[in-house]
């Protein structure tokens, strides 16, 4: 059984953290993307990312990023 959970979604991880997974690495990798790996013990995170699909979570990350993209462009 893995217990960790490897992400590159900035957003994501930010919801497991809030949902009470420890982050175990961050860091920039040399292609520029985010590498996130967090604490997964019970295997909660595929579950947990169906939950931030669907929550008020996944729609203030995407109004962010759109609002983002009106002021650089």
């Amino acid at each position: 059984m893995k217990e960790t959970y490897t992400t590159s979604d900035l957003a994501f991880a930010a919801y497991l953290l809030t949902s009470g997974l420890r982050l175990i690495v961050a860091k920039r990798l040399p292609s520029g993307k985010y590498h996130f790996e967090l604490e997964d013990k019970n295997n909660k995170c595929e579950s947990l990312r169906l939950e931030f699909v669907n929550s008020e979570f996944m729609k203030y990350d995407n109004n962010l990023k759109m609002l983002k993209k009106i002021m650089y462009s």
